[in-house]
């Protein structure tokens, strides 16, 4: 969405607003996919209350006082609650400024709860029971950047080709 309004501002590529809506309707409903089944995958594990609920203890709650992802969840959580219900609400949809808003608040809730969420808590606790705190350094925020910078790169140049064929 962001890109497209980009492309709008910048070139002469005719863009409907109606496009916009619907590929933001369609994030609402993909965003509440996404929330029913973390919902769901939480609900299970608490519920039954197995050894596999250790991983999220220590993503939501921290486990024996290591807590470093609780923080980066927690707001990934609130981040795309906040960005589902503007896709949800037709005015927040229309309006340009929180539509930019709740794609921003997508990005960076997503990247945390697939990035951080998916990986990292699979290695806690440890197979012998021990809890490895970890926290990103400097240097993979550093190589995050340089990964996205890069297909951003690779994106602006692919649309100078598209651009002037379309």
């Amino acid at each position: 969405i962001i890109v497209f309004q980009i492309i709008r501002k910048l070139s002469k590529v005719e863009i409907e607003n109606t496009a916009i809506q619907k590929i933001a309707e369609l994030i609402a409903y993909a965003m509440g996919f996404n929330l029913f089944l973390l919902g769901a995958e939480l609900f299970k594990e608490f519920y039954s209350q197995t050894v596999h609920v250790a991983p999220l203890e220590y993503m939501y709650f921290g486990l024996n006082g290591h807590d470093n992802l609780v923080p980066f969840m927690w707001i990934s959580l609130i981040f795309n609650l906040i960005a589902f219900f503007i896709f949800l609400s037709p005015r927040g949809r229309a309006n340009v400024v929180t539509l930019n808003i709740a794609c921003v608040l997508v990005i960076i809730g997503v990247y945390i709860e697939k990035g951080m969420g998916l990986i990292i808590p699979g290695f806690i606790p440890g197979t012998l029971g021990e809890i490895y705190e970890y926290l990103p350094t400097n240097t993979e925020f550093i190589i995050t950047i340089g990964i996205w910078a890069t297909g951003a790169l690779i994106y602006t140049i692919l649309l100078k080709f598209v651009i002037p064929i379309y």
